[in-house]
């Protein structure tokens, strides 16, 4: 039997560790898991409506790490995480992603020599100025069992250098859970309560440091939102540092910024899994995003001016834009006319199917054996 410690640390991680979770308790006598929360997303509305919308069992193990740096993040989830790896003595530590808990992690296992497994490995934007990509490369590079959603990925990861027998295509694991709750989420009633229900509407979500710390530049995104609201109802749940920010900014006091658009609370997984499901279009500067709405065949506009999911571009619903303002509005016009059917029908990628889970299952018991026989 694997005891394997799965780490979550934010949001996305939480749709990514669930199914692998709920797949290891189907397999008890090959599988014991243990969940570690870093507690990187501290805030309820960003943390426990998740946990209880997905069904992932409370953590056994909560960090309490919080905000601060980059700096200050990554070096207090090594510390706290490093304790718990030594009382735990795992065979597996299994991390997802590319946010700060995921390398913190995977760092104090590679001094220890714990393996550890990178659900979502071999994504690249090209873009080292953003945190999440020097997060990916350095964790793959640190971890025995790179667990890849998309050939692209396959590709990148060989180009570094990465051993192919570390490489297993296992698909896309958020995928798993779009699928399993994908009706359960109609018993919410998000959209009457927003009051876009039968009506066309965008939703929105931005929370990149890049898109949301800079005034100018969140100023042209919104400026944008405003404009685009003049058409349809906009939707937009509010990541409480861009909340922040707006009326900091005070850009909540500008009339141009005003549109048919508002700000709500960060809504739990089900309900924005309703709400966006039923969207005309969706922009938003988030990876997860971009692959679930290639998966549900929804147009969305990613604001950013790359990628690590070009695989959602070539093949699925989604168009890179970034954050000029008149390059959004005519991409924003094109992928409505193109949802009437105008254009070229996308398709899903392989392997993202609703299974990713126990691939990585059957991949961890296949690469721990390869390993016990060196």
């Amino acid at each position: 039997m694997l005891k394997v410690i799965n780490v979550v640390g934010a949001r996305p991680n939480f749709m990514k560790v669930a199914p692998v979770v709920e797949a290891m308790r189907r397999r008890p006598g090959e599988f014991s898991p243990l969940v570690v929360h870093t507690g990187q997303h501290y805030d309820e509305r960003m943390s426990g409506d998740f946990f209880r919308d997905l069904g992932l069992p409370l953590p056994e193990v909560h960090l309490g790490v919080g905000s601060g740096s980059h700096a200050q993040q990554t070096a207090a989830v090594m510390q706290r995480f490093e304790p718990v790896l030594l009382e735990q003595k795992p065979d597996w530590v299994l991390v997802v992603g590319d946010v700060n808990s995921t390398l913190a992690c995977a760092l104090v296992c590679s001094k220890l020599g714990v393996p550890v497994a990178h659900v979502e490995a071999g994504l690249r934007s090209r873009d080292r100025t953003m945190p999440e990509e020097v997060n990916r490369l350095l964790t793959d590079q640190l971890s025995e069992l790179l667990l890849t959603p998309s050939e692209d990925a396959d590709r990148n990861l060989l180009a570094e250098g990465i051993p192919p027998e570390r490489v297993r295509l296992v698909g896309n694991v958020m995928i798993d859970s779009l699928l399993k709750h994908l009706a359960l989420s109609e018993k919410s009633a998000v959209r009457e309560r927003l009051g876009v229900e039968g009506r066309d509407y965008a939703v929105v979500t931005l929370h990149r440091p890049s898109n949301v710390d800079n005034p100018d530049t969140l100023r042209r995104l919104l400026r944008a939102l405003a404009r685009l609201g003049r058409r349809l109802r906009i939707v937009f749940p509010a990541h409480p540092r861009t909340a922040r920010n707006i009326r900091e900014f005070g850009l909540d006091r500008e009339e141009e910024l005003r549109g048919d658009f508002g700000l709500t609370e960060p809504l739990g997984y089900l309900d924005f899994l309703r709400l966006y499901s039923g969207a005309r279009l969706v922009l938003t500067d988030s990876g997860g995003l971009q692959e679930e709405t290639t998966a549900l065949g929804i147009p969305c506009l990613t604001l950013r001016e790359n990628t690590e999911r070009p695989v959602t571009v070539e093949l699925g619903t989604n168009r890179v834009v970034g954050t000029d303002e008149e390059r959004i509005l005519s991409a924003a016009e094109s992928a409505l006319s193109d949802a009437k059917g105008a254009g070229p029908r996308p398709r899903v990628p392989p392997l993202w199917d609703g299974r990713a889970a126990e691939r990585i299952l059957d991949a961890l018991l296949e690469r721990t054996k390869e390993l016990r026989k060196t």
